[in-house]
């Protein structure tokens, strides 16, 4: 297949952060979340790619093209068989680095729709091909698929490719995410320390409390405390994060469903009323152990949308 995308030709994108696992939903479940990246790409006649980074990761992310965002572009176009052109890219990132909010997989996906806008009227991408391409370049699709998607994601893999199943969150959800200034966890890190194998009974658990945490997520709030119970993955990983782990246990002793974001080390906190969420943050606030940025986030419903800029209006 041949093609060839215009100079100057300028996209936009922008892509949610995630909040994966949600406590016993491991590699299984995430939520996109109302905190965004924002990136702009034009089609440039030169011999590299190149990014200018704005917010999160200025003076510390790859500019060039050892970028994630540039490599996702790469890997999207060779996957249809055409050269990737040369871009500039301008990122205006929120989303935490290493704090368990899905950065690396919204950088992934912000790479794969930048592809997609650029390849309309070439070549379509559809929506099993942008979870394949994703989950192909993350190793998971946990991340990918709520950032893709929005909203609530349950999401498996089968021999045919992975799948998934977007759903909706009672509006009477409200979330905290409650992010370390100091701390940071790599995803790779966070794995090394998982068995290779656990109890029946804890795996018969899990399996309870993610079927609840579902009909608690989307019809019955009130159940939350007791569907993010969780025996697979976060006491094994509670060690390389005890700041983390202390301000959980200190959040579920009052009652509240706080879990894990991701790997870590950021700490989810799902509450059925707006009232109860602005009580979590005052518990987080008074941790003297490591300083806590509170960030009062909604179920982000749209996931990664990408928009076609008329020519001229990229750099």
């Amino acid at each position: 297949m041949s093609g060839r995308v215009p100079v100057g030709r300028s996209v936009t994108v922008k892509v949610p952060a995630t909040s994966a696992n949600l406590g016993p939903g491991f590699d299984t479940l995430g939520l996109a979340l109302s905190l965004y990246d924002d990136i702009t790409a034009t089609v440039i006649d030169g011999p590299s790619s190149h990014a200018t980074i704005h917010g999160v990761g200025e003076g510390s992310v790859a500019t060039d093209e050892s970028n994630l965002v540039i490599q996702a572009i790469v890997s999207t176009f060779s996957a249809y068989g055409i050269e990737a052109p040369s871009v500039e890219l301008v990122c205006h990132n929120a989303i935490p680095h290493g704090r368990g909010m899905g950065s690396s997989g919204a950088a992934i996906v912000a790479g794969i729709m930048i592809a997609k806008g650029l390849l309309a009227g070439i070549v379509e991408i559809d929506t099993d091909g942008l979870l394949t391409l994703a989950t192909k370049l993350e190793g998971h699709p946990d991340n990918v698929a709520p950032a893709l998607f929005g909203g609530l994601s349950i999401a498996w893999v089968t021999p045919e490719g992975p799948q998934h199943k977007k759903l909706t969150v009672h509006r009477g959800v409200s979330l905290l995410v409650a992010v370390p200034r100091d701390l940071t966890m790599s995803t790779t890190a966070a794995r090394s320390l998982q068995p290779d194998t656990v109890p029946h009974e804890d795996a018969v658990f899990n399996v309870s409390r993610s079927a609840l945490l579902i009909a608690a997520l989307i019809q019955s709030p009130e159940l939350l405390h007791a569907a993010t119970e969780d025996k697979l993955h976060q006491d094994y990983r509670a060690e390389a994060m005890p700041e983390t782990s202390a301000l959980i246990r200190r959040l579920r002793d009052e009652g509240f469903a706080a879990v894990v974001s991701g790997a870590g080390p950021s700490v989810l906190v799902l509450t059925d009323d707006p009232v109860e969420r602005e009580r979590a943050a005052a518990i987080v606030e008074k941790s003297t152990e490591t300083s806590w940025e509170c960030l009062m986030l909604a179920v982000d419903f749209k996931g990664a949308t990408v928009e076609v800029l008329p020519d001229g209006d990229g750099l």
